[in-house]
């Protein structure tokens, strides 16, 4: 980045193999070798797409995290997406931690800004979810709760006239991903249909969408996130900032990548890296194939 030009090549090179503590180290060195900000530096020396990547990447998975949130609810209209993506079939760790940085980086309250930007039933939806009540996923699966929580969701959806939203809010924004696993297993087994068929049957909307990114993400999180990506890919046009945002955040890990790439080769027969070079083009695509491989 010193003088004039930029070497996006090293950029690419250098910023897109280290896994999140490395990424911290990196950042600190940085900084106290050369006096330096590098996200600062990056904002500088890039444009565009190519620049939303790298920050997303010099940032590490917290701080994207919070800095998404705050783009994603800020001028006219909420990026839904971006709330689902972040806040939704995360751990209580998670959640606490996105909100004491977003807290502290914006001077604002994360659960007061989420209020002002949904109405109704979906700000009480995503209410209990910030509230960081999930069962955590070291606990043993509750097998009694499991009939109870099936029946409880047959009652509020198909087994009445309209469907009473917010207990199936509740239970899917306080059960931990083994919990939801069994219940939609259970569920399938007693009523013959799945759980994801009834959602998208008595939902619509955001709540709709919210409810099976909690669903898929205890079930098969991997083939969950196979499918994100493939939406910011198909028809006319590509959600750029979704996909670089969706694309560093699954390399963050890297078993779980290699999980995705599997089940998006599983579901649509054709390989991720590929589909990804068919949509972007120049440093963006370079940098995202960079952090697929």
């Amino acid at each position: 980045m010193k003088g004039f030009g930029t070497d996006e090549a090293t950029l690419i090179r250098i910023l897109s193999k280290p896994d999140p503590l490395q990424m911290a180290l990196l950042r600190d060195t940085y900084s106290r070798r050369l006096g330096r900000n590098l996200e600062k530096d990056i904002e500088s020396e890039t444009r565009g797409y190519f620049e939303e990547a790298l920050l997303n990447l010099v940032r590490g998975p917290l701080m994207s995290d919070v800095h998404n949130l705050h783009k994603g609810m800020k001028g006219l209209g909420t990026k839904e997406s971006v709330l689902n993506d972040i806040l939704l079939s995360r751990s209580n760790a998670d959640i606490n931690a996105i909100k004491r940085a977003y807290r502290e980086t914006f001077k604002h309250e994360l659960e007061s800004d989420v209020r002002g930007e949904l109405s109704l039933k979906t700000e009480r939806h995503f209410s209990m979810v910030l509230a960081a009540n999930r069962a955590e996923e070291s606990a043993p699966i509750n097998h009694q709760a499991i009939d109870s929580d099936v029946r409880d969701i047959y009652q509020a959806t198909e087994g009445k006239v309209g469907t009473d939203q917010l207990v199936v809010c509740n239970i899917l924004s306080t059960r931990s991903d083994a919990q939801i696993r069994a219940i939609a297993h259970a569920f399938q087994q007693k009523y013959h249909q799945t759980l994801e068929k009834v959602i998208e049957k008595e939902f619509s909307g955001h709540m709709q969408e919210a409810l099976l990114v909690q669903v898929r993400g205890g079930t098969d999180r991997a083939m969950r996130d196979a499918m994100h990506l493939e939406d910011t890919m198909k028809g006319i046009g590509t959600k750029d900032s979704l996909l670089i945002q969706r694309v560093v955040s699954i390399h963050w890990n890297r078993a779980h990548l290699d999980q995705v790439k599997k089940a998006y080769r599983h579901r649509y027969n054709k390989d991720l890296i590929s589909r990804v070079k068919g949509e972007v083009r120049g440093d963006v695509e370079k940098i995202l194939v960079a952090c697929l491989q």
